[in-house]
């Protein structure tokens, strides 16, 4: 049984949502980002990285929403991610996209120590990353129109990931509510009966 190290609250949220919608058996284990348990001997074992997700399977252990979302699909529910060659790019160019520009916009804000070692950039480093957090949402909000899902009819892992961030920026204040493709899109993944157990296990900001 594959076993999920997450955090709520983090983007491993993503990869959480995956493994609930796809049907599979898999044990859950929370890493407490307060306790530093991520960077606990024991976690680095599991990855050396000291970063959620992470998930352990009979092949190893597999890091990185992308690649753990597209193991989940493939190995328990094929209809989670296109099975056409073009559609399954789409979908890793949006979840590489949320990997490696929307979720590092958001870093600035919540970790600039990462980013710079003068604390008197931080502040600069944190409206930066502000700005450039909305932006994202916006163009979010403008591949969600005329769509129910990210890749369109048809709901996909890519979806869980994309949920990530509206709970990110309800949790900077940040207006949400001008945001109509994106507020609806919340409300439809909020009733998805899998969808909602996850947030309720992660006590996610959505919910309150």
């Amino acid at each position: 049984m594959p076993t999920l190290y997450y955090a709520p609250g983090a983007c491993s949220l993503a990869s959480h949502i995956g493994l609930e919608e796809s049907g599979a058996d898999y044990e859950r284990k929370p890493i407490a980002f307060a306790n530093n348990e991520q960077k606990s001997p024991e976690y680095l074992k599991i990855n050396p990285r000291g970063r959620v997700p992470a998930l352990a399977t009979e092949a190893g252990v597999i890091v990185e929403n992308v690649a753990i979302l597209t193991y989940v699909a493939k190995t328990y529910a094929p209809a989670l991610m296109p099975e056409d060659p073009a559609g399954m790019a789409r979908a890793l160019s949006h979840m590489a996209w949320f990997s490696n520009a929307v979720h590092p916009a958001f870093t600035h804000i919540s970790r600039p120590e990462r980013f710079a070692t003068d604390p008197a950039i931080y502040p600069h480093l944190k409206e930066t990353g502000r700005t450039n957090f909305h932006t994202f949402l916006k163009e979010i909000d403008g591949i969600l129109d005329g769509k129910t899902w990210m890749l369109g009819d048809k709901f996909s892992v890519v979806d869980g990931y994309a949920l990530v961030f509206c709970g990110w920026g309800k949790r900077i204040d940040l207006p949400m509510s001008e945001l109509k493709n994106l507020t609806a899109f919340k409300d439809r993944m909020l009733g998805r009966p899998a969808v909602h157990r996850v947030l309720e296990r992660e006590q996610n900001v959505l919910l309150q």
